[in-house]
């Protein structure tokens, strides 16, 4: 094996520029509890992407250098240079999770088990050749998977069963979920299904409507529709939920989530309240599809909550026997409730073409890409 791997960067420059480049790093030796993965895959997530591109106007890229070894650049608008100022001149290794073959081990117990075992692997720095992470950060994956299955057995799957797990914790009993035909949100009806969950799924299009039809969701809403109100309203009352959680972030969508939980709510109401339902409604932002700010119009009532929602808090918050047992749940159901499909496996270097930017980036619906960085360019 060689001495040194590529691992692919992501510098925000002080002079406001951003640089995506492939960079030589020496092979690590793993530690005790260590192990150092061969890794072959690793997925694309909207949340790689924040990392990837920062704030920079990706319309303005541009690529430099050999095919097998690119160099992007694209500008940063000086007014959003503060918002990163921690990060400047720091290569950043990109990619939460991926998926190879052990290829070294530490001297412990737990470390010597996975050699030579196929892993899915979380911790960041996942868009390079080889990784060395500890024991606890891998997942040992069931014959007969390859790493390509099992590459996105942490984001999505983790942020499905922990949407679950909050709803039940705060004393919910159905979800709302926005960007709801992702691979994400497939997973999420998969398991409701599964769990007997009733969940709301709201789509911008016909077409993402069809997907989840098709897997069995029973509430889907078209937020593009003229009766969009008129229909979540209908949906929010047949299911009772009072918990959303919203992949857009920006917009007014959040607001009239809670606006039409407060009219379903009312609707069923026997006596007034001037305060509105004292039932409380709640929307977690995970995401930022929509970067513009998130608008509220207060008409939902005075028990209600927006707040912000992430895997690793939450993980952290239910402690690591909890945890244990959701990863085992997503080991068990890797190729069936928690499959994920791919548009495309590229290349380190191909994930710096701008074709392949400009295709990912847009993080458009059924285009998830899969980056194997031990594939040749």
């Amino acid at each position: 094996m060689a001495n040194t791997a590529l691992q692919l960067h992501s510098t925000i420059k002080a002079g406001g520029q951003l640089e995506l480049s492939l960079a030589t790093v020496d092979i690590p030796e793993p530690g005790p509890d260590e192990v150092l993965v061969r890794l072959e895959a690793s997925p694309i997530n909207p949340s790689d992407l924040g990392l990837l591109f920062g704030p920079a106007e990706m319309n303005t890229a541009q690529v430099s250098g050999p095919p097998d070894n690119p160099v992007v650049t694209a500008n940063i608008p000086e007014h959003l240079m503060k918002g990163v100022a921690a990060r400047l001149d720091q290569p950043l290794p990109a990619g939460n999770e991926g998926a190879g073959v052990v290829v070294a081990a530490g001297d412990s117990e737990d470390a010597r088990a996975l050699l030579g075992k196929t892993v899915a692997v979380i911790g960041g720095g996942m868009y390079s050749q080889y990784r060395a992470v500890n024991t606890h950060l891998c997942l040992l994956l069931p014959d007969g998977t390859t790493p390509a299955e099992g590459a996105s057995c942490f984001v999505n799957p983790l942020t499905a069963l922990g949407m679950v797990e909050t709803m039940r914790m705060e004393g919910h009993s159905a979800l709302v979920h926005t960007a709801a035909a992702s691979n994400l949100g497939q997973m999420l009806n998969k398991l409701c299904i599964q769990d007997g969950v009733d969940l709301v799924n709201i789509v911008r299009k016909p077409e993402q409507d069809e997907i989840l039809r098709t897997i069995g969701a029973k509430y889907v809403v078209n937020s593009s529709a003229p009766t969009f109100t008129e229909d979540l309203i209908a949906a929010l009352s047949a299911t009772g939920a009072t918990l959303a959680f919203d992949a857009t972030g920006g917009g007014t969508l959040a607001g009239k989530i809670l606006t039409c939980m407060e009219a379903a709510l009312n609707a069923t109401a026997k006596d007034y309240n001037r305060y509105g339902s004292t039932t409380h409604k709640q929307v977690y932002i995970y995401g930022g599809l929509d970067r513009s700010p998130t608008q509220l119009n207060r008409n939902f009532g005075m028990a209600w909550g927006i707040g912000g929602w992430l895997l690793t808090p939450f993980l952290q918050k239910i402690g690591l026997e909890a945890g244990q047992k959701l990863r085992d749940r997503v080991a068990a159901g890797i190729k069936t409730t928690f499959a994920s499909r791919y548009t495309k496996q590229i290349s380190l270097a191909e994930a710096l073409s701008l074709d392949a930017i400009a295709a990912y980036g847009k993080l458009a619906t059924g285009e998830k890409y899969l980056i194997n960085p031990n594939a040749a360019a």
